[in-house]
């Protein structure tokens, strides 16, 4: 069955009359705005039926700004104690944490000022709706519901990675320099409201059907992600975990057919996102006209396959960026047990098959002199484990050991890998980002709950999923008594679970361990990372185009 999806109006697809104008916002002045400012034409069109979708619509595609981009993922994955950074790339810096990493980092201004665009949409949206003619009122509501679920989801990834921003909740239709940074108890009110307002609205479904729209167990998902990280914040507040816990258990006592799969390795797999795991997507197409830059996710994760012998590039393979590299502890500690765990297996590719048959010389191996490949036939074997070179040399093939792990060579992330790409060099790849599902959402509450001191309920959240996660047969051994639930224990069960999928910078500013498991785990960073690295810098044109500068809208420190 053909699913119906949502399609982005984005800002770069050209048309003709209103609809163009409705689509392009007036950019931000070097020295005037703050935020973008719908144009004229584009303010007439909104008022319209389809100005009132297609609203929505360019606010949903503001998102790609962050899930399957190089900038969420730098974000995200860089810096942390399971990835550090491969060969290429010139964003290393926010691997390392060195002075490059400033308030004029291009990632931070970016993500900004799209969000803010996205923001100020949504303000459009939900100042206008109600008078807006020829739309029935149940579209309103869900519309006004949808630009609440996504203004929330900005300021809260905002208010993560910034601090205090600055907030606004109506819409902004002439220039302005005066802007402040509001503090952060306001605008995780701010979020938590508008999200609590969005849910009535959404449709109570397993999924949207123009899918791709929120639904009302992606707003609840998020409602109880927001209560969690507002409990270690400067915002926090006693009930914040038994609330993350009551909304979190509703996303997965859902009722509507929302459940993990049986096997791991479908989640992610190709041809299969969408699936009865996924809570919420972000799209993208294979059309150029409508899938904006892509998701780029398919190329970062990647080691350098294609320069050894046998081996040539190809769409199965992918083009391979290197920008992310595994660290030592995520492959020796948070991958350990393989024996019961599938998930080592199924996230990283250890198995290379020639596409390029010939006579080579071995690069790597030196258990190896001269090699010979038909296609098929095995080239690579990364085994994740030591083996003697009397062990590599019974093999026809290169075997690449953890001590051989280098900024080129090391287990490739297979989670995001797109062969649906129309040839080896595209870049935009065209699959949906999972941004939410269900084994995150158990992982969640089992913290709110181990954070209430639940021990025994927190054991049982966090079995569910890793029975899910074990080898046939395997089920009894992979579950754990409430002895073993630790929070050590729940910070590698996110880690073996959620692996490259855009948490973990996240995760570790919400437990409040970033600097400590980057200086123990992080090789790379641990010689720079300070105290004050738990705040992204905050973009030098937003405190240039403020009324008072920096004495109005401060710098955060350290920067």
């Amino acid at each position: 069955m053909k699913t119906n999806k949502i399609t982005y109006t984005v800002k770069n697809i050209t048309r003709i009359g209103a609809l163009a104008a409705s689509l392009l916002f007036v950019q931000s002045c070097q020295d005037a705005l703050q935020e973008d400012v719908i144009s004229q034409i584009g303010s007439e069109y909104l008022n319209t039926s389809k100005g009132l979708d297609d609203a929505v619509s360019a606010a949903y595609s503001t998102m790609r700004i962050w899930y399957g981009t190089e900038r969420g993922n730098n974000f995200t994955e860089f810096g942390t104690d399971i990835y550090t950074n491969g060969a290429d790339g010139s964003w290393k810096f926010m691997n390392t944490y060195t002075n490059q990493f400033d308030s004029n980092n291009g990632h931070a201004r970016e993500l900004w000022d799209e969000f803010y665009r996205g923001i100020n949409t949504c303000n459009a949206v939900i100042d206008r709706a109600a008078n807006i003619t020829g739309v029935s009122d149940a579209v309103k509501t869900q519309r006004i519901a949808e630009a609440k679920f996504i203004r929330a989801h900005h300021y809260f990834i905002l208010v993560q990675l910034f601090g205090p921003v600055e907030l606004r909740l109506t819409e902004t239709n002439v220039p302005t320099k005066e802007v402040s940074r509001t503090p952060e108890s306001e605008i995780y009110a701010a979020i938590i409201q508008d999200l609590t307002e969005a849910i009535p609205g959404l449709e109570n479904k397993k999924a949207s059907s123009n899918y791709g729209r929120a639904t009302q167990y992606a707003a609840k998902h998020l409602l109880g992600r927001v209560y969690l990280t507002k409990g270690t914040s400067s915002a926090k507040a006693g009930d914040d975990f038994a609330k993350a816990e009551t909304e979190l258990q509703a996303v997965v006592n859902n009722g509507v057919g929302l459940k993990l799969l049986p096997d791991f390795g479908q989640v992610h797999a190709f041809g299969n996102e969408i699936n009865d795991e996924v809570i919420w997507s972000v799209q993208y197409t294979r059309s150029p006209l409508t899938n904006g830059g892509g998701n780029n996710s398919h190329v970062f994760f990647l080691m350098e396959y294609d320069t050894q012998p046998g081996m040539q590039r190809d769409t199965e393979n992918g083009r391979p960026f290197k920008r992310y590299r595994p660290t030592v502890y995520a492959m020796e500690t948070v991958f350990q047990n393989r024996e019961n765990d599938s998930r080592y297996k199924k996230s990283y590719k250890d198995t290379y098959r020639s596409n390029r048959p010939g006579t080579y010389n071995a690069s790597f191996d030196n258990t190896k002199g001269s090699l010979t490949f038909a296609t098929g036939d095995t080239t690579m074997f990364l085994p994740g484990y030591e083996m003697t070179p009397e062990e590599r040399a019974k093999r026809p093939y290169q075997v690449l050991v953890p001590s051989a792990y280098t900024e080129k060579l090391f287990p490739a992330l297979t989670k995001h890998l797109d062969p649906g790409r129309v040839d080896r060099t595209q870049f935009e790849g065209g699959r949906d980002y999972i941004a939410m599902r269900l084994a995150d959402t158990y992982l969640l509450l089992a913290e709110a709950q181990f954070r209430q001191g639940k021990i025994a309920e927190a054991t049982a959240t966090i079995n569910v999923v890793r029975r899910r996660a074990a080898w046939p047969g395997k089920e009894a051994a992979m579950e754990i008594t409430a002895d073993q639930m630790t929070f050590d224990f729940l910070m590698e069960e996110r880690a073996r679970e959620l692996t490259g999928e855009q948490t973990r910078w996240l995760d570790l500013k919400r437990w409040g361990n970033l600097i400590e498991r980057v200086k123990l785990y992080n090789p790379q960073a641990a010689p720079n990372i300070k105290d004050f690295h738990v705040l992204r810098p905050i973009p030098q044109n937003q405190i240039d185009r403020a009324e008072g500068g920096a004495s109005a809208f401060p710098q955060n420190p350290g920067y």
